[in-house]
């Protein structure tokens, strides 16, 4: 409980922290960027960053109230002792429980997020998407997340019970395999459900990007345009998959936001991601950072205290699953900061990488634009930001950017 205290005041204090800071230089921008992001638009980032964070606070609030309900209330005994009369065998039970919580979560999450979509992101502009797309979507994200979390979900209680001591080792090889299949089939099965990916016909932009891909050596299965403009006006762009199936992606709101110049420096920072080896590294975080936690609930699993300090009377695999999944996020929240300065680091290496492949001042440019029409604050709190965000503040990396302006000369074929 201290525990949970100690991060729920932390949370709130930096979230208040960001809010006065923001509101503080709502009328002042940055005079570096004076010219090109006039005061409306720096108020209006202001006033979209603070709706953003009051979001948050309701967030943060909702979070903290179902974990003390799922544990200190007594809701996940609630739970586990009515499925226990309605499901048959062990596996059948500890499979229903984790899927039920995992459902109770998301319809609880609901609301906030269709209070989000409609009401904050309406309100500055940015919503695009129907009602029946928005409960579209979640339809089809709980009925995907039914058909692969379902086996998922009970080859690992399977694994946990017939593996003895090491099982940790075996789920975790599985965890491994999974996520690495799902990087790799994503692009072509999964996400088509969602939107529509069509061949990027634009054919002098088509030009410049085969031949950035070749100057910097990145082989794909296609360049596409995402009809992103369905749910959002916000642009963004990625690539996606893995080996033969990598795939380049911009949305559609992107293209018609940025000149050909601005979109080709801005996928030559994407590429540096790739080159810079970024993705690979952040996989074997990920692995690295859950084979410890599988050790971890190993050793929580077997332990009295574990259960009874969270109200729970019953012993299982299942209800040890769920109970770390519960309070999981309060324990890691101290290597947020950690991660943020790690997601900073990726990104300075990208901005240097496009530096070199495309003109550095097409990515300022292009930055720039992103800010202003994303309303992205260019004053964030600097603790705030510190703790939180994984892109360096607008400042800073524009700056770092305008070094390599007079002291790296873009590679051309």
């Amino acid at each position: 409980m201290a525990v949970f205290i100690l991060t729920f005041g932390l949370r709130l204090w930096l979230a208040l922290r960001q809010m006065r800071h923001v509101w503080l230089h709502r009328d002042r921008p940055p005079e570096a960027f004076a010219a090109d992001y006039p005061p409306e638009a720096h108020r209006k980032a202001a006033d979209y960053t603070l709706a953003k964070t009051r979001v948050g606070l309701l967030n943060m609030a909702l979070d903290g109230g179902l974990l003390l309900v799922f544990t200190l209330g007594g809701g996940l005994q609630w739970l586990h002792d009515g499925l226990s009369t309605l499901v048959d065998g062990p596996l059948l039970q500890g499979t229903a429980l984790l899927l039920a919580l995992f459902g109770l979560l998301a319809l609880a999450e609901l609301p906030l997020s269709f209070y989000r979509q409609f009401v904050t992101e309406a309100r500055f502009g940015f919503n695009r998407q129907s009602v029946g797309g928005f409960f579209m979507d979640h339809a089809k994200q709980a009925l995907l997340g039914l058909l692969i979390m379902g086996p998922l979900v009970m080859l690992v209680l399977w694994l946990m019970g017939a593996m003895g001591e090491r099982w940790w080792l075996w789920v975790w090889l599985a965890w491994s395999g999974f996520n690495l299949l799902i990087l790799a089939v994503y692009p072509t099965l999964i996400a088509p459900l969602f939107n529509k990916f069509s061949p990027l016909n634009d054919k002098p932009l088509l030009s410049r990007i085969e031949a950035l891909l070749e100057r910097t050596g990145f082989r794909s299965n296609g360049v596409f345009v995402m009809d992103g403009s369905r749910r959002t006006s916000h642009g963004n762009a990625y690539f996606t998959g893995l080996g033969n199936y990598k795939r380049i992606v911009f949305f559609d709101n992107l293209l018609q936001q940025l000149s050909p110049e601005q979109t080709e420096a801005v996928l030559a920072h994407e590429l540096g991601h790739y080159k810079r080896h970024h993705i690979r590294k952040r996989i074997l975080l990920m692995f690295g950072l859950s084979l410890a936690l599988l050790i971890v609930l190993a050793w929580l699993k077997e332990a009295d205290w574990f259960y009874a300090g969270l109200h729970v009377a019953a012993r299982g695999d299942a209800l040890a699953l769920a109970l770390f999944f519960l309070v999981l996020p309060i324990f890691l929240f101290p290597l947020t900061p950690l991660m943020s300065l790690y997601s900073r680091k990726h990104e300075f290496e990208a901005d240097a990488f496009a530096a070199r492949h495309a003109q550095p001042a097409h990515l300022i440019t292009a930055l720039v634009r992103l800010y202003k029409d994303n309303a992205s604050t260019m004053t964030p709190d600097p603790l705030y930001s510190l703790f939180y965000d994984s892109h360096p503040k607008a400042m800073e990396r524009i700056a770092r950017l305008q070094t390599h302006i007079t002291t790296v000369q873009p590679l051309r074929a």
